[in-house]
């Protein structure tokens, strides 16, 4: 498959809604990861460049509220469920999203939204997912990323959380979800993602060995990338790997081609969307990230007016850059 099918992931998307019906065991079993998924399918949908005509603004926004959690000011990922620093971010970045013909960016419950991500810090700089603990440098890049895009980084926060960060950081140049432990992908995206977001990407020791462990993600002969040595290929780690080297302006160390083969290999010719690897179920979680890989390549064929058939994805933040845009001002504001 070297066809990319643009029509069919936009159907896709248009029909996870009316395939999950509150009387099925798929709607009920995937509720909490209702608002990462609507995330997830509105940087589809942007990036393919159809966001407001398939799915309507005032829908979302009536979804997006239904999920705010009053008591602790965040967002949880479905009515009635508790505020998670994730669906708090989502929530977040799918406002954003919508708000590009305005200057200046709103966000309902802004204030309590505020409180409730700061209060998740704990003294060692990290933050916690949610009241229960839970400790990962996914949820340091998910804080960092939401308040940044809000306008509400300060000095004391931000010092701390890069601290906590770079005790991440480890021997082969890759960090890991917490001090000590294993170098993953993913886990680098957030840590360098959260340096480029506070203007920290000078303090990782050595960037060549970073970028060099990050270019052998890529396994030959399929061209896919992993997350970790001896693993198997996977279409999400087409953003996790290239949107860490995007930033760290190493994008040319893969072989483009060979993984552009891979991701478009792992299509659904007849229903549209992503695998992780070829002949495998579609979800909206690889689809989002497939396409946003894609985006950074920036090798697809012209449409036929000329222009680009994705939108320019921001690797930082996972969102368009018409979208960014407004509220990448650096340095950040030292409050």
């Amino acid at each position: 498959m070297t066809e990319f099918l643009r029509d069919k992931h936009i159907q896709y998307v248009k029909d996870l809604d009316s395939k999950i019906t509150q009387k099925s065991y798929e709607y009920w079993l995937s509720e909490h990861l209702r608002m990462n998924g609507l995330y997830w399918g509105v940087v589809v949908l942007v990036t393919l460049d159809v966001l407001e005509e398939t799915l309507p603004k005032k829908d979302v926004f009536t979804y997006i509220e239904s999920c705010w959690d009053s008591t602790q000011g965040g967002y949880g990922s479905f009515p009635g469920h508790d505020a998670h620093i994730l669906s708090t971010l989502s929530a977040i970045q799918i406002q954003a999203i919508y708000q590009k013909e305005v200057e200046e960016l709103d966000f309902p419950h802004k204030n309590e939204v505020v409180s409730y991500i700061k209060g998740l810090q704990r003294e060692n700089g990290s933050f916690q997912g949610d009241t229960f603990g839970e400790i990962d440098t996914r949820f340091t890049y998910t804080a960092i990323n939401a308040l940044s895009i809000l306008g509400e980084l300060d000095t004391e926060l931000v010092s701390k959380g890069v601290d906590f960060i770079m005790k991440c950081e480890n021997f082969d140049g890759g960090f890991g979800m917490v001090p000590g432990a294993e170098s993953h992908a993913a886990q680098v995206f957030v840590c360098v993602a959260t340096l480029s977001i506070t203007s920290s990407l000078h303090l990782i020791k050595n960037k060549e060995i970073l970028c060099e462990w990050l270019s052998e993600r890529q396994v030959l002969p399929s061209g896919g990338l992993n997350g970790r040595p001896e693993k198997l290929p996977d279409v999400c780690y087409s953003w996790w790997v290239l949107s860490s080297l995007s930033i760290l302006d190493k994008l040319s160390w893969i072989d483009d081609k060979k993984l552009k083969e891979y991701i478009l290999g792992c299509q659904d010719e007849l229903g549209g969307g992503f695998c992780d690897r070829p002949g495998n179920q579609t979800d909206v979680f690889h689809t989002c990230f497939g396409i946003a890989g894609l985006s950074l390549l920036e090798s697809l064929e012209q449409d036929s007016a000329g222009g680009p058939v994705l939108n320019p994805v921001d690797p930082t933040y996972c969102m368009p850059y018409s979208t960014t845009k407004k509220f990448r001002k650096w340095p950040y504001d030292k409050k």
